[in-house]
């Protein structure tokens, strides 16, 4: 039962709105099936499938909400779960933020989800498993990696005509190779909504690659350097970024986008003019869902143009309260990029370093984004456009922000982690000490 169709969905959700006695009342209906595998030492360690389905309901009466879940649906669980859902909304206290529950909404069609994932399996998954594992031991390297997959599903609808159908698909693969003397390390991580995109074989041989170059890495002295960030290196310093654009924290002066008085950045040049940051459902290769957590349409927005900011998102409340146009949150985060591609930003790099991935990455400054973190899986220093030899990792203090604007080369966008990244290649990184650890 775990994945239901349109028709299903619709039909359990009329069900059970039948019972609320409520002012408002939304229900949302979720559900997923999925598998992973596990290794590590070039084993199978772990192997695993799992299938949920839930329902969580929201009841009102004035402006006291209430939620209970279940996970069973007969028509005497479907009702208890209502009823709970009511007692609760009669014990809340009202909520000062309160707005009305959306009513009927058009939205967009995205294909988010394909057979091919949906009927990936555990043959599937050993084989891809093998296939890394072999890349590891053709080298003399130990491989640790996980893949998972999930079909999913979300429906909502409430009492005032609302309803929203959404079936998406994904599959995360990721490698950490390791050479047997400890001394290498390299990585990879890939995910696709198709299955078909992905090839854990030939993922599997970067990681590998960088493992076997880096053993034995050299110490250089920390200081600022040009380098060369993969995405995977720079998705978490972005997103950190892209979503914390958020129009009250901006308003209220609690966000690197607010100024005095209230007032924000919007419209202002914030980063380099070749940035340009954008959301969009329909994207082939980022899919995702037509409308937001609250039942919002999800459209195509833009969030920096040209390097200036032209959009916050906000709740629903906010909106209203500010007379702002109403902007969920983000599906996915789209950065257009350049035609460089990795071998050439080294080629035209005096000095530098290569930075395959970031790690254990912690905010110190909200207000500048200034966050602090380590590099780890392959860090390789550059000279007169060749890589010459890897070195020790780096602790890095540095602020997206001042990222962008120190911007001197862009490759071509790559997903990670559902977002659409370039490569980039950024003067005066500032790393800050060095790191014993691979």
């Amino acid at each position: 039962m775990a994945i239901l169709s349109k028709e299903e969905a619709q039909a359990i959700l009329k069900k059970a709105l039948g019972f609320s006695k409520a002012d408002e009342c939304e229900i949302t209906l979720s559900g997923n099936v999925g598998g992973n595998i596990r290794y590590a030492r070039n084993e199978v360690s772990t192997s695993g499938a799992e299938e949920n389905v839930s329902m969580a309901v929201e009841s009102r009466f004035g402006k006291r909400s209430g939620v209970a879940t279940i996970n069973e649906f007969d028509d005497k669980s479907l009702e208890k779960v209502i009823r709970r859902s009511e007692e609760i909304a009669r014990l809340a206290p009202e909520s000062p933020e309160y707005v009305e529950l959306l009513g009927p909404q058009k939205y967009i069609t995205t294909k988010a989800h394909f057979d091919s994932t949906a009927k990936v399996d555990p043959a599937y998954r050993a084989e891809a498993a093998a296939k890394s594992i072999k890349a590891a031991s053709d080298k003399g390297l130990a491989a640790a990696g996980f893949l998972e997959h999930y079909t999913n599903f979300t429906a909502k609808m409430n009492n005032k005509g609302l309803f929203a159908y959404h079936p998406s698909t994904v599959v995360d693969f990721s490698v950490t190779m390791r050479t047997e003397d400890g001394t290498g390390s390299g990585y990879i991580t890939q995910d696709f909504s198709d299955v078909s995109k992905l090839d854990t074989g030939k993922a599997s041989q970067i990681a590998a690659e960088k493992a076997a170059n880096s053993r034995n890495a050299k110490a250089l002295e920390p200081g600022k350097y040009t380098v060369i960030l993969e995405p995977a290196a720079s998705i978490d310093l972005l997103r950190n970024m892209f979503y914390n654009m958020d129009q009250r924290n901006a308003e209220e002066g609690r966000s690197f986008l607010s100024k005095p008085g209230g007032k924000t950045k919007v419209g202002e040049k914030l980063v380099d003019e070749r940035i340009t940051v954008y959301s969009d459902p329909t994207n082939a290769e980022v899919p995702a869902s037509p409308f937001s957590g609250d039942g919002r349409p999800q459209q195509k927005v833009t969030w920096i143009d040209k390097g200036v900011v032209k959009n916050l998102y906000n709740t629903r409340y906010w909106a209203s309260n500010k007379g702002a146009a109403s902007i969920p949150p983000p599906g996915n985060v789209i950065m257009q990029g350049g035609n460089e591609s990795i071998e050439d930003m080294i080629k035209n790099t005096k000095r530098g370093i290569l930075v395959t991935r970031l790690w254990y990455i912690r905010a110190v400054d909200p207000q500048t984004l200034l966050y602090t973190g380590l590099t780890r899986d392959g860090t390789f220093y550059i000279e007169n456009g060749k890589i010459m030899y890897p070195v020790k990792n780096f602790r890095f203090n540095e602020s997206p922000v001042i990222m962008l604007n120190n911007l001197e080369a862009l490759g071509k966008p790559q997903r990670i982690n559902g977002s659409l990244i370039p490569p980039m290649k950024i003067r005066d990184f500032t790393f800050t000490s060095l790191s014993d650890a691979v």
